[in-house]
């Protein structure tokens, strides 16, 4: 399975976007996905997780502005980002599965899908 990010732009502080990650594939039939940024010169992290049992995790830098959601009837998994800061410019990816493993921890296995990433830019 191939994911594909989209919904990526340039916003002004305090806007909003909507990112998409949808399949290659058609179906979207992996329940458990997560959200990753990354900026240059910065490791990626985890913004945003579901877990297969509905469970979700978010990082605290964006804990309150960010929601993740899926809608099986377009077969899509989306990152709903509010209130927008110049701290959370970077490429955007989803990766579906992802472990929750506890502690904080979580993994997208070996064979785990990943987006190509969508760009998103927040100015002052």
């Amino acid at each position: 399975v191939q994911l594909v990010d989209s919904g990526g732009g340039m916003v002004q502080v305090g806007g909003s976007l909507r990112l998409s990650c949808t399949s290659s594939a058609g179906a979207f039939n992996i329940d458990s996905y997560g959200w990753y940024r990354q900026s240059p010169g910065k490791e990626r992290e985890l913004v945003a997780a579901v877990s297969v049992r509905g469970a979700s995790y978010y990082a605290d830098s964006v804990k309150g502005r960010f929601t993740a959601s899926r809608d099986d009837s377009h077969n899509a998994r989306y990152l709903q980002m509010n209130d927008l800061r110049p701290e959370d410019t970077a490429l955007y990816t989803c990766a579906a599965p992802i472990q929750f493993r506890g502690g904080g921890n979580f993994h997208v296995p070996p064979l785990g899908a990943w987006g190509q990433g969508t760009q998103v830019t927040v100015s002052s």
